[in-house]
């Protein structure tokens, strides 16, 4: 079957993605200057035709919380700025396992332990290594979630260690274009990220890596960044869209809106997909606050089909039910693969409180849903 909208640039990509080539440069730049509806029609025609409709979930937990001494200009865990976030050490594994069980009945497929920091190390904090995989073998033994990790910069031991003990993605995400790394962090560099992404594959766990986008780049900034991830291969592409935190370097440059409209998140996430057709385009954090309530159904019928379901790492998210909605609104239903739930009775907890009203979200952030950004 011919897929045609009309539009040579669309039509042509459309084909050939179709047929196994791998679109370049060129072409995702290209695309992003075609009208959006007929871009995101497209994107999700490739999405139905080389996956399926389900709209795979993660969820995260803030495992070691602030005084990263890294300098990356979005975020409210570095030490370098002051934000007034609850820091804390590295949760006892027993507290991540509740997270992850909770993460488990909301219907996530994944679960990410995070660290802010840039690396968690074993040579220089044993102890708090040993803590780190006592909490990766309970919810790998304890719960059917897929257990994820973002741990910041790994060493060759570290990232075999990390495999053996069945991590199956790991997330490290390359923020945003090579070019404009450098406006975004000093204390590391794009390369360094590139480094133990390659690592993570060699040793034998997928990719989970992704952007921010509205920090100020361009769109050939956005078109960059999806090629470096081409480059590395990626199975899970995570797009947050800033969510700016006051007292950070992006939060005093922009305020408190991010550098992005509504119709670029939808023509990138469409670019994205024709640019990553196999791997799950995954919607993260800042949606809730960059999107309108009618609006976040659009980006999974853009070609998006994964997401970030509950807390973020610092700020809050909107209730697993209400995700699962948005899924619905888009004609997708949730992904059963690796754990199989109830998503009428996730809808009905609405709010994500438990059997007894306490108000329980499946990320470790200090937030209630009682607190949630508006």
């Amino acid at each position: 079957m011919v897929y045609e909208t009309g539009i040579p640039t669309i039509d042509d990509a459309v084909e050939r993605v179709l047929a196994g080539e791998r679109l370049d440069r060129r072409d995702g730049l290209a695309l992003l200057a075609q009208p959006v509806d007929e871009l995101a029609a497209a994107a999700d025609y490739v999405r139905s035709q080389l996956g399926d409709d389900t709209v795979d979930a993660c969820s995260i937990v803030n495992a070691k919380a602030g005084n990263c001494a890294e300098d990356c200009g979005f975020c409210a865990q570095s030490v370098h700025f002051d934000t007034g976030i609850e820091t804390y050490g590295f949760l006892d594994p027993e507290e991540i396992l509740e997270a992850a069980q909770r993460a488990e009945r909301d219907g996530a497929q994944r679960f990410g332990i995070v660290v802010a920091e840039k690396g968690v190390s074993k040579e220089n904090r044993p102890d708090e290594w040993a803590e780190v995989l006592r909490a990766i073998r309970l919810v790998r033994d304890e719960t059917d979630v897929e257990v994820d990790a973002s741990l910041g910069i790994l060493t060759r031991e570290e990232a075999e260690i990390l495999a053996d003990e069945g991590i199956n993605h790991y997330n490290h995400n390359i923020e945003t274009s090579p070019d404009f790394f450098p406006e975004i962090v000093d204390t590391h560099t794009f390369e360094d990220r590139v480094e133990t992404l390659e690592l993570a594959k060699d040793v034998g766990m997928d990719l989970c890596a992704g952007v921010i986008l509205g920090m100020g780049e361009s769109p050939t900034d956005r078109v960059d960044a999806a090629i470096a991830l081409q480059d590395i291969g990626v199975s899970s592409l995570p797009v947050n869209i800033l969510n700016p935190v006051a007292g950070t370097d992006l939060g005093e440059k922009l305020g408190d809106s991010a550098d992005i409209s509504t119709e670029e998140i939808i023509e990138t996430i469409a670019v994205y997909r024709l640019l990553h057709p196999e791997a799950r385009v995954r919607l993260t954090g800042g949606r809730e606050v960059n999107l309108d309530k009618d609006e976040q159904h659009l980006p999974f019928e853009a070609g998006a089909d994964g997401i970030l379901t509950g807390d973020y790492l610092t700020t809050g998210g909107q209730s697993p039910g209400d995700d699962i909605e948005v899924m619905e609104q888009a004609g997708m239903e949730p992904n059963m693969d690796a754990n199989e739930f109830d998503a009428e009775a996730v809808k009905a907890r609405g709010d994500g409180s438990s059997d007894d009203g306490t108000v329980e979200t499946a990320a470790g952030t200090a937030t209630s849903n009682a607190e949630l950004d508006d």
